[in-house]
């Protein structure tokens, strides 16, 4: 049996939980891996101060922003891609890869060279001190002109895991991460190089996993065939791609917004607040991509069998995803709760600092627990092509109510406010997506 056949076999004939298991795991583990690029910058450059972790955390939204380009098209893609290949159509699924390739490294660098040009006013509006300010242009100079990688390692990302090549993606984040892990302390601090060292030292992380992509593409390996032959830029594909790809990408930038705006909310009360919000979303970050990763496994499985009209396999899929994330959710909040104090001292040690962001934690673990089902429901309605169910759920936490909290909350309740949004706009999103579930019951049951 062939490597293309075994993939598919696995999509299509697999028993469910050992496809879940195989597609979910490398994906998750991946995901995670690529959650602590920015927390491992946010550990070791918790050593160098107060201003300088607030700029990590400044920059931080503008990463999610470019990673939300690789997204829209590699996610975007990847909906449509494993449908095509639960219908047998190998010829538009390799013109569809091929074509969110190139066109997410196009509009990627495009929109690099914009945020570069106008850094300082974004850097101020994500909510950079006067003191923060320069720590961050630093950073994020090195960090953003390197970032087209992140936008090619993301796009590849989805596309290759369309296909069911989770192996390789999670080897390709693994080796970037571990990378990171012993290139910070060399150059922060070894190189003298403080922040900008941490930058850097991101970059060449980010090179080597781009590497192995690249690899990946000229040993022709997998069942996708990307070439320039194969790039065909036609109204019909984009809509198909961007239907989800959009999105996916307002799902990003309103995660930028609402740190952008979290920042600008806390620099009122100083840069130990900015540090503590930072670490706060470093931390919520892995949880939640723990979750995004497994989720990002189930898609393809859920595409497919869509695709193939298994409908069998796809609600026994939904059932034990279910189960899994709300499992890994409330062991999640468990741990947040008990060793908030433990986990935001990794970023930094100013007493008020700690202690805002061991509430904030313990707030946010408490919000954590339903995160799956919400999830599971939003990745499903994605997978199948409803795109508007799904996109509402995914915008919602971080978005429709978001929005209206951040405004008024801190208005209220000051700081308490400020880290009350996210928690109560989770809750919100979670009872939406009752709402979702129960109004199409009959659907989902047939």
């Amino acid at each position: 049996m062939t490597d293309n056949t075994t993939r598919i076999d696995l999509l299509a004939r697999a028993a469910v939980p050992t496809a879940l298991l195989k597609l979910g795991l490398p994906t998750m583990v991946g995901m995670l891996l690529s959650a602590l690029y920015n927390a491992i910058d946010g550990y070791f450059v918790g050593g160098l101060g107060l201003a300088q972790m607030g700029a990590v955390s400044v920059v931080f939204p503008i990463v999610q922003i470019v990673i939300g380009l690789g997204m829209m098209f590699g996610a975007g893609a990847a909906s449509y891609l494993s449908r095509l290949l639960g219908q047998g159509e190998l010829v538009r699924a390799n013109q569809t890869a091929s074509t969110a390739l190139f066109t997410s490294l196009l509009v990627g660098g495009v929109s690099i060279a914009g945020i570069l040009c106008f850094l300082d006013p974004i850097l101020t509006g994500l909510g950079a001190t006067a003191t923060i300010l320069p720590y961050a242009r630093a950073y994020a100079r090195i960090y953003v002109a390197g970032s087209l990688l992140n936008v090619f390692t993301v796009t590849m990302n989805n596309l290759l895991t369309a296909q069911g090549a989770t192996r390789f993606t999670m080897l390709s984040m693994l080796t970037g991460s571990l990378a990171n892990v012993v290139l910070d302390p060399i150059f922060i601090y070894g190189l003298n190089l403080e922040i900008q060292g941490a930058a850097v030292a991101t970059v060449l992380s980010l090179c080597l996993s781009a590497g192995l992509y690249l690899g990946y593409l000229l040993r022709r390996k997998g069942v996708l065939r990307f070439s320039l032959h194969a790039f065909s830029p036609s109204k019909a594909l984009y809509r198909e791609i961007l239907k989800i790809g959009v999105p996916v990408l307002l799902f990003q930038l309103l995660s930028s917004a609402s740190m952008g705006l979290i920042n600008t909310q806390a620099k009122r009360y100083g840069d130990y607040a900015v540090a503590a919000m930072g670490a706060v979303s470093r931390v919520m970050a892995v949880a939640t991509y723990v979750v995004f990763g497994f989720l990002k496994g189930f898609q393809p499985f859920a595409g497919y069998n869509y695709g193939a009209r298994q409908f069998r396999r796809l609600k026994k899929s939904i059932d034990l995803c279910l189960l899994w994330s709300t499992g890994f959710c409330l062991l999640g909040a468990l741990v947040l709760g008990l060793f908030s104090i433990s986990i935001v001292s990794l970023f930094g040690t100013d007493p008020e600092m700690v202690s805002l962001a061991g509430k904030a934690l313990v707030l946010n673990g408490l919000s954590f627990i339903p995160f799956g089902f919400q999830m599971v429901y939003a990745s499903l309605f994605l997978a199948v092509g409803r795109g508007a169910a799904g996109s509402i759920l995914s915008l919602s936490r971080q978005g429709i109510f978001f929005f209206p909290l951040v405004a008024l909350l801190p208005a209220l309740f000051g700081l308490t406010g400020v880290i009350l949004v996210q928690p109560i706009a989770d809750l919100l999103s979670t009872l939406l997506t009752f709402l979702f579930v129960r109004k199409r019951r009959d659907t989902l049951s047939k």
